[in-house]
């Protein structure tokens, strides 16, 4: 909650015990320990700024109708030294307190004063979490799933590290495991096959068969010819994968650089074998005896482990047996970890780097991996409770309203890369946080390129160039933005004014709202909003209206607004023109 509002509801409370005190004294209320109460700001500004239960809550110990107990507390009421000039009772006794423009006056003088620091807060406390996302699989091309994934955890980051958090971007590489075994031989069958021809194998149904993995066969043998084909497959294969693997990791980082997302860490998943951090997190599950051999395999008993969770968590023994709980693998028969051994490892491994909490961006698809990661972390001796998944739901790109799968310059499915080398992407950024993760979302490719007040991007964009623009033309008309007293700043009486105002004194909790929800959307949706306020006020208000004091409040206000919208755009690093 920013200072400005907080103080509010303070001042409110205040006012109300005081007032409660003042009755007490006059005989009008019975002398009696209270209840606390809430305050809140109504969905209906006409139903006031904030509004309080206090009656309603203190009927019973006043033994009194809560409409006679609000309007007593009113009678009472004092109002002086606070930003509220006038208080009412409203239905069967809600108070409701009305701003003064002392307070219109305060948000525009708290905005101008802080600048780029407007919306930041301690609320996060300095706390450190671990945010990782996209951690796309190095083997072939990204995809939509990441491409939306990037947004949403980039600006997730954002909005923590706006919150107050002290946030740490990680991407997971899978170098490691059963995917790059299927990568190595995936690899060494289209090498072979650009020599042996038909006596090359076929590529099993399992396998690779993207044109990337082509493409990379053939770039090896532009280096090395044919001289790995009489190599053992061991040797050949690793070769392969030496070659191809840091090809694949350096475009994903030249792609992800592209969409403006640097990571503080590219985590190896090989460096958790070559530690032995694995070997390490099943001798805890062995020694706890949560690991049995089962078939010549090492399993982990998941379904002990979270049925005695679900069961903490209020679910019967009958609910918890419909479930029908699996245990997982550990160890392969032929002494592989599994990803999930490797996964729980990682988990170990982001704790001990200190985190308060980690944060990880998946596809819908994992879902039912939730829980068992959660419980898993229990097993070790973690709380999986400071473990939160986001899962995040597919994306449908649409063009003329139809549904478009295929790139039209590959005729393949389309990658994160023809996505950015079609769409600006300030409008990637923006449009794939404009709905909250756990929605589906259609992507609009015609509205993604268009430079009109239907695009959202362009819109919030367009407001802050609207606004450079008219700084510039007072200016060159003699009238240059100075400090307004609070007199003159309480000339702002409007009606689409003060809904401006209020708009921008709520950044600073819907940062807040956003970063403790996992949905940066609300910060877009906000954004959206305030272009649409200013639009309004700059409409009904002329910024240049003959009047020296009233204009240079008014400028003031587009100041703010101009401030505002800065701040959101950079912190989801997309582009803040100052002419369009």
């Amino acid at each position: 909650m920013s200072l400005l509002v907080k103080k509010s509801h303070t001042s409110v409370r205040t006012a109300i015990t005081e007032a409660a005190g003042a009755a007490v004294a006059q005989g009008l209320f019975p002398e009696t320990a209270l209840p606390g109460f809430n305050t809140e700001v109504p969905a209906d500004r006409k139903n006031g700024d904030i509004s309080s239960n206090a009656a309603m809550v203190w009927a019973r110990e006043l033994h009194m109708a809560p409409r006679k107990i609000a309007e007593i507390l009113v009678d009472n009421m004092r109002l002086e030294d606070t930003f509220f000039d006038k208080v009412e009772v409203a239905g069967p006794g809600f108070i409701n307190f009305f701003y003064g423009s002392s307070f219109y006056g305060a948000v525009i003088e708290d905005i101008l004063e802080k600048g780029n620091d407007y919306g930041r807060s301690d609320y996060g406390k300095g706390r450190k979490i671990n945010v990782e996302f996209v951690s796309a699989n190095p083997t072939g091309p990204m995809h939509m799933g990441n491409a939306r994934g990037g947004a949403l955890g980039d600006c997730l980051a954002a909005v923590l590290d706006f919150a107050g958090y002290d946030v740490s971007r990680e991407f997971y590489i899978n170098d490691a495991g059963n995917q790059i075994d299927k990568f190595a031989l995936s690899l060494d069958i289209r090498y072979r096959q650009l020599y042996e021809g038909e006596n090359a194998p076929e590529l099993p149904e399992d396998s690779y068969h993207g044109a990337d993995i082509t493409e990379r066969a053939k770039e090896f043998a532009s280096v090395y010819g044919d001289s790995y084909i009489a190599k053992s497959e061991e040797e050949r294969r690793k070769a392969l994968v030496d070659f191809a693997l840091p090809k694949n990791i350096a475009a994903m980082r030249e792609n992800l650089t592209k969409y403006r997302i640097e990571y503080d860490t590219w985590f190896h998943e090989s460096t958790l074998h070559e530690s032995g951090e694995i070997s390490e997190t099943v001798e805890i599950l062995k020694s706890k005896d949560l690991a049995y051999e089962k078939d010549g395999a090492l399993w982990y008993k998941n379904s002990q482990i979270l049925a005695e969770r679900l069961a903490k968590e209020g679910k019967s023994p009958e609910d918890i047996e419909k479930l029908g709980l699996k245990d997982e693998v550990l160890i392969r028969r032929n002494g592989n970890p599994t990803y999930f051994a490797a996964d729980i490892a990682y988990h170990r491994n982001k704790f001990a780097r200190g985190f308060d909490r980690a944060i990880d961006i998946w596809g819908a698809d994992h879902h039912g991996h939730v829980a068992r990661m959660k419980g898993a972390l229990d097993a070790v001796g973690l709380d999986g409770d400071k473990l939160d998944i986001v899962l995040m739901q597919l994306v449908n790109l649409t063009r003329d309203g139809q549904v478009v799968k295929m790139s039209k310059r590959t005729g393949k499915a389309i990658t994160l890369t023809d996505l950015l080398e079609e769409i600006p992407i300030d409008a990637v950024r923006f449009l794939f946080n404009m709905r909250e993760p756990g929605s589906q979302m259609d992507f609009d490719l015609d509205l993604a390129v268009e430079q009109s007040s239907q695009n959202p991007v362009y819109y919030c964009q367009n407001a802050h160039a609207r606004i450079c623009s008219i700084i510039k033309k007072l200016e060159a008309n003699g009238t240059v933005s100075r400090p307004c007293s609070p007199d003159e700043l309480a000339l702002l009486e409007a009606k689409e004014e003060k809904e401006l105002i209020l708009h921008l004194a709520a950044l600073t909790d819907e940062i807040i709202s956003s970063a403790a929800n996992y949905d940066p959307a609300k910060i877009t949706r906000y954004a959206i909003d305030l272009a649409t306020l200013f639009h309004k006020f700059y409409n009904a208000c002329h910024v240049d209206c003959g009047e020296e004091r009233l204009t240079q409040a008014r400028l003031s206000l587009c100041l703010c607004v101009k401030t505002v919208l800065a701040n959101i755009l950079s912190m989801f690093k997309i582009t803040v023109p100052e002419s369009m």
